[in-house]
């Protein structure tokens, strides 16, 4: 099929204004009458649960976390990103959609990135009448700090909290449509599967995570919020319970799959330690706007600082290589994400990480301290000094952080037209879940910006146009056999877990996956490795379905059984992941193929792969279809994405 990306004619800068006044619209009267399905109650979701109620429409919303409170968004600490221009130092919406443009190594839509930059003012007028508590300036206006791929302070932040605020306030507005009746909230439950009924989305079958029950509930439109999927490499950034499952399970009922290899590595988190751990904890890029990172010149000053012999404060400066600021002198330490991360591993390649594994560097505050003062420094960041040294029993105000890259961001969701629809009529990707606005790279500050635009201003526009032809449409019964169909199927799956009664669990399946994802699959890509990665994930692929060893029952409380469905699900994606990266024979922001630089910095193909990558499912043994978006660039010239 071909793809329609339903971008509006006209100017850049005029084409959502275009849309908005002319799209469908839909009558109170008529809003009641119709339902809406929204899974996942983070910053996209929760804001478009809310705003839709707000609206009139009966909206169901399901979280698989005891409160919407706890949704992964409240992990986000440095900001978001809005073109205010309140520091008067040259930013407006059109240099917030280049540098985002320029950010994703121009590799996403003008029509959308331009959209969002427009937006973005509006979401902090929003969130402040809410009550959340930006940072202010002396005189009370509201601050801003830089943040990585950018010139200009345009980033607005509560210290290091800025996600859990957000969804504070996202989370009241939609409290309030709870108690007004116009949202009915499903606490613990997780969608298994899509119903699709004459080609649309009319539902879902969800799992009370508590008692094991399956439960068919009916909407006209399906709305997707249900974030990323980092976790496939099992050491992430990402809460334990981020998961793939939504998406994929759309993603096999028709809804192409954008962009997956499309894989964001952020530099600043806590280094791995051991094989104990299960997560990794990030340490907020808005660090990297006082900390200087850096590594000693030598080896044997490294060496000597892994093995216990030195400390950072025992290198002198004329040894200290801060090679961000060496290799990026115009943006330094607040290069990309992609690029940092790459810089430090190229360090550590070189045998000079600082920690015992070897795969580590510095983060100092030094410079900051001495020139603003240790309260000063302290105030900024909040929490996040406290948090590293509750987490490695180092002071960071005394000695530097030690830090390491980690998976952290997906770029790559489902593909999704201007009206954030799916190639599945009625159902729709919001924020983190789609694929739409950041191409290769995310930068920093921008997901929040995403998850708001799409959950207030985006959805509730283009979601009335669908609706608006769907008001004579009934609300079809669950005991409809579409409806009947889905659930046999999600229970038939979950059996087949229980009966295996194999020998290895779902954990150490997982590790086993992610252990291939990120050699192979990871900040660096090589056609061999990723050769070698599709036979080994189809080889775990097949032990998992020969030997999982999944405990208790069908219709109790059983996390086991949940993460069995969880983890089938990331296998299949990181086949799909590992295919996605193979075809694109290009580096370009978070996807590095080795075969493909240019004196370390990524080389971009434009001749051959200046399109977006949509995914069609054709089961799971057949090889995928691939469908192109060719990307158009009428406002920005395509170049060499330099940060020098």
């Amino acid at each position: 099929m071909s793809l329609n990306s339903k971008i509006p004619s006209g100017p850049l800068a005029e084409k959502w204004t275009h849309y908005k006044e002319h799209v469908k619209l839909v009558n109170p009267a008529n809003k009641r009458k119709l339902e809406v399905i929204v899974v996942g109650t983070g910053l996209a979701g929760g804001a478009a649960a809310a705003t839709l109620a707000e609206l009139g429409y009966k909206v169901k919303a399901f979280c698989f976390q005891d409160s919407p409170r706890r949704a992964h968004s409240i992990a986000a600490q440095g900001g978001i990103n809005a073109a205010k221009n309140y520091k008067n130092d040259g930013d407006s919406v059109f240099r917030l959609f280049y540098d985002t443009i320029k950010g994703g190594d121009f590799r996403s839509r003008e029509g959308n990135v331009h959209r969002l930059a427009e937006v973005s003012t509006n979401i902090i007028d929003q969130c402040t009448a809410q009550g959340v508590p930006f940072a202010r300036e002396y005189g009370g206006l509201l601050d801003n700090r830089s943040f990585g791929g950018a010139q200009v302070s345009r980033t607005f932040y509560a210290r290091g909290q800025t996600g859990q605020q957000l969804l504070l306030g996202a989370y009241q507005a939609l409290e309030r449509q709870i108690g007004l009746g116009n949202v009915t909230m499903y606490n613990r439950h997780e969608m298994v599967e899509l119903v699709i009924i004459d080609g649309k989305a009319r539902g879902i079958i969800a799992r009370d995570l508590v008692t094991g029950e399956l439960t068919k509930h009916f909407g006209h439109a399906v709305m997707l919020a249900t974030g990323g999927y980092g976790n496939v490499f099992y050491l992430s950034t990402n809460a334990m319970g981020s998961n793939v499952t939504a998406i994929w399970k759309a993603h096999k009922k028709g809804a192409f799959f954008g962009n997956p290899c499309y894989t964001q590595i952020h530099p600043t988190c806590i280094p791995v330690t051991g094989d104990y751990q299960s997560k990794l904890t990030l340490m907020s890029e808005s660090l990297r706007n006082d900390g200087r990172v850096w590594v000693p010149k030598s080896r044997e000053d490294a060496k000597d600082i892994r093995e216990g012999r030195k400390t950072a404060i025992d290198i002198k400066e004329e040894d200290r290589d801060y090679y961000l600021e060496r290799k990026y002198p115009s943006f330094g330490n607040l290069c990309p994400r992609d690029i940092a991360s790459r810089a430090a591993k190229e360090a550590c390649d070189d045998g000079r990480g600082i920690v015992a594994s070897g795969l580590g560097v510095f983060l100092d505050f030094a410079d900051a301290i001495r020139r603003l003062g240790v309260d000063v420094v302290k105030a900024r960041y909040g929490e996040l000094f406290p948090m590293y040294h509750n987490i490695t029993n180092e002071d960071p105000l005394k000695m530097p952080m030690k830090i390491y890259p980690a998976v952290h961001y997906t770029m790559g969701g489902l593909w999704v037209d201007y009206e954030l629809m799916t190639t599945v009529p009625g159902l729709y990707a919001m924020g983190e879940a789609n694929f739409s606005d950041h191409g290769a790279n995310r930068l920093g500050a921008s997901a929040l910006m995403q998850g708001l635009a799409d959950g207030y201003f985006v959805a509730p526009y283009t979601v009335g146009n669908y609706l608006s032809s769907e008001i004579f449409t009934k609300a079809i019964p669950t005991d409809h056999p579409a409806f009947v169909e889905a659930e046999n199927a999600a229970r038939e799956r979950m059996n087949r877990f229980l009966n295996v009664k194999g020998k290895t669990s779902v954990e150490e399946f997982h590790k086993r996956l992610g252990k291939i994802m990120w050699e192979y699959c990871g900040m660096a890509r090589t056609e061999a490795g990723l050769t070698k990665a599709k036979g080994l994930l189809k080889e775990l692929r097949e032990e998992f379905w020969r030997d999982v060893r999944v405990p208790g029952e069908f219709n109790s409380f059983n996390p086991d059984l949940d993460k069995a469905g969880r983890v089938a699900d990331f296998i299949e994606l990181g086949e799909l992941m590992v295919r996605d990266a193979l075809n694109r024979n290009e580096s370009c922001g978070g996807h590095f193929r080795e075969e493909y630089q240019d004196a370390g910095e990524a080389k971009r193909d434009d001749v051959n792969y200046r399109y977006a990558a949509a995914w069609e499912f054709k089961g799971v043994e057949a090889e995928p279809e691939l469908h192109k978006e060719q990307l158009e660039f009428e406002n920005v010239e395509l170049q060499v994405r330099s940060y020098k």
